[in-house]
């Protein structure tokens, strides 16, 4: 189990800072930031490298159980912070604007996150030593069941959601580039 939520707090600081830049920037332009220039290109790009470290890093790391990368639980830590700044800086990317396949992208990542808050809950029903194991015995072995089988049924619905996020953002910014860039 976690034992602090400091991954929540250090989201939510940068949160407060990505905030503090978009508004200086904003009241400097007097605009809300476009999606196409500079600043927003940067947060969209931050964003979504954030975004694909937090789908890849912990995937990868959660599979390879002999290495020594660190600690599962700083890892899972690395995966909410990057899991709830990188789509922040993306909808921030977005100028307010959500048509077309950014706006799905969009909604796929909400739901993303939503099903991420969601998956943490349950994940933290189960006791786990520092390293990310299961403690047997902790707990009812009823309850340890139920939460074994609400965290596979929510693997099932995560998973492909994100896969389906990661396709549309990949043909979303293949789009971007073809027709910002390669058509100028």
């Amino acid at each position: 189990m976690l034992k602090s939520n400091i991954e929540l707090w250090l989201a939510i600081l940068a949160g407060i800072v990505i905030t503090g830049v978009y508004a200086t920037v904003s009241f400097l332009t007097r605009t809300i930031p476009p999606a196409g220039e500079l600043f927003g290109h940067t947060l969209g790009i931050v964003g979504f490298v954030m975004m694909l470290m937090t789908e890849t890093l912990y995937s990868i790391r959660k599979r390879m159980r002999g290495a020594s990368w660190g600690r599962m639980s700083f890892w899972l830590q690395f995966h909410i912070f990057t899991g709830l700044v990188g789509p922040y800086m993306v909808l921030l990317h977005t100028s307010w604007k959500f048509n077309g396949l950014a706006g799905a992208a969009t909604l796929l990542t909400v739901i993303i996150v939503f099903s991420g808050i969601v998956g943490r809950y349950i994940f933290t029903r189960i006791p786990r030593t520092l390293d990310g194991m299961e403690l047997e015995g902790a707990v009812p072995e009823a309850l340890l069941r139920q939460s074994r089988r609400l965290l596979a049924l929510w693997h099932t619905i995560h998973i492909p959601i994100g896969m389906a996020l990661f396709i549309s953002a990949f043909v979303h910014i293949g789009g971007a580039i073809y027709y910002s860039t390669l058509l100028k």
